[in-house]
């Protein structure tokens, strides 16, 4: 159990401040990017996009070395065991979609309940940062008006 309660530590610290830098580089270049107002709210969405990717990547490369090198539980489902899997079944955690044809087994459990709160707060500070984006780059029908001043 041990090795499970380090690596939901580390992982919650590590995407955290991944998604802290992210979105704090995004908030520094968007004003000075030399593109229309509605691409920078396209630049928004994508670097949120994969900030997301690189997070569930890293619990789902977590969970399968967990499982594979530690032996803290499995992975049980129709799809078998593998990194693919492990991802996959990191997405569906992330996101709190959990379509249920795979099942964590043992102590791994802790890291997918840390890993939906951990993914509900990261999306909910994305969409955060996104409405804020778009109030701040909104130009209006010609995309040419200035952003408001503080």
């Amino acid at each position: 159990m041990y090795p499970v309660v380090v690596a939901c530590v580390l992982l919650v610290v590590a995407t955290t401040v991944l998604h802290y830098e992210v979105l704090r580089g995004l908030n520094t270049r968007l004003p000075g990017l030399p593109v229309p107002h509605r691409l920078k709210l396209l630049v928004v969405i994508l670097g949120a996009f994969v900030a997301h990717a690189i997070e569930i990547a890293l619990y789902g490369v977590a969970l399968y070395s967990l499982v594979r090198w530690t032996g803290a539980g499995s992975l049980v489902g129709t799809a078998g065991f593998s990194l693919a899997n492990c991802i996959y079944f990191s997405a569906e955690t992330y996101t709190s979609l959990g379509f249920g044809d795979l099942t964590p087994v043992g102590p791994i459990r802790l890291l997918a309940g840390a890993e939906a709160l951990n993914g509900l707060l990261l999306i909910g500070w994305s969409a955060s940062f996104t409405y804020i984006a778009m109030e701040r780059f909104w130009g209006g029908p010609d995309d040419t008006a200035p952003p408001p001043q503080p």
